[in-house]
């Protein structure tokens, strides 16, 4: 008969597989406990959870959330970081980590990014892309650039008539 709490756990597991829009499996061996409350920190502050799960209990999880075949995912002493608004967040929060703590050890073995699996080889190129927040400041900046245009279009004759008026003043005098 399977533990209740086992049960709960898994359940709990599968809702946050279900509702993430990125999860990133990380093999976590030889970090201490003080590193990992700091990079727990890290992450609490950008929204994204992270969870050390027991294999067995996480493919379960990952199966009951329709996830097969994340055998390659998980490797090592294994934790997962669930992110649920922007799904480039925690790829550069664990790299940024790893590097400025000189971690060559903590390293993201795969991930599911947008319902697609990536291993290890993939993630550089997720680490790459813009976050949320990048892309809709590109994005306001492209809005904002024709606006611009425009008003300096809708200006450019009051301008020129103000410098003409200027001129035959000065003319004048």
């Amino acid at each position: 008969m399977p533990n209740p709490k086992k049960v709960e756990f898994v359940d709990n597991l599968t809702q946050k597989f279900e509702d993430a829009s990125a999860i990133y499996f990380t093999n976590y061996k030889g970090m201490d406990v003080q590193t990992t409350n700091e990079l727990r920190s890290i992450f609490f502050e950008n929204d994204v959870e992270y969870k050390v799960a027991k294999k067995t209990l996480t493919k379960m999880a990952a199966e009951n959330a329709g996830y097969d075949d994340i055998e390659e995912l998980i490797d090592g002493q294994m934790a997962i970081a669930f992110t649920y608004e922007d799904p480039v967040i925690p790829a550069k929060l664990i790299t940024k980590f790893s590097e400025d703590n000189g971690l060559d050890y903590f390293e993201i073995t795969g991930c599911i990014f947008e319902d697609q699996f990536y291993p290890t080889e993939k993630i550089d190129e997720i680490k790459e892309l813009p976050t949320r927040k990048e892309l809709i400041t590109q994005f306001a900046n492209v809005l904002k650039s024709p606006m611009r245009k425009l008003l300096q279009t809708l200006n450019s004759p009051m301008n020129n008539l103000v410098n003409t008026l200027k001129s035959l003043k000065e003319d004048k005098e």
